[in-house]
């Protein structure tokens, strides 16, 4: 796990916003996926559709309990960054990560629960500047990926 990239997707509804990760995942170099919660995970149509068979390259796991699985992944020394808007998180172009890092995204309405962002190390954010508060989730995981993978 020493060098180790890895995303987290707690709770994603869209099945079109997990392929787009996987897809996102493989081409920034990110080493595995973890799928927590009610995140739906491949084989299934719509996923493939939009990964374009990322999903078989991308290594990933399904976890009921996203929660344990960072509680795992905190004792094999990985270092856990919340992507997520609050009064401590940092513009994500100025975080130095760590590795091994997980990045966690959450629900695309509701984003991070407070029992997920209380095991999380630190939180990122990407700058808004126009009405909207947030980014699609998957435009989100490339944005990260691509600035993070250049920190490797």
């Amino acid at each position: 796990m020493e060098n180790q990239f890895v995303f987290i997707l707690h709770n994603i509804r869209s099945r079109f916003n997990v392929g787009s990760v996987f897809r996102t995942a493989d081409g920034c170099g990110v080493d595995k996926i973890y799928l927590g919660g009610i995140t739906p995970a491949p084989p299934h149509q719509r996923i493939s559709k939009v990964a374009l068979g990322a999903e078989e390259f991308v290594p990933w796991e399904h976890h009921k309990q996203t929660w344990r699985l960072i509680d795992k992944l905190k004792k094999q020394g990985c270092q856990i960054i919340a992507v997520e808007q609050s009064n401590k998180s940092i513009a994500y172009n100025k975080f130095k990560p760590k590795w091994p890092t997980a990045f966690v995204f959450g629900s695309e309405t509701k984003g991070l629960s407070p029992q997920i962002l209380k095991r999380c190390d630190k939180a990122v954010e990407i700058p808004m500047h126009g009405q909207k508060e947030s980014l699609n989730v998957s435009v989100s995981a490339g944005i990260i990926g691509f600035e993070m993978n250049k920190c490797r």
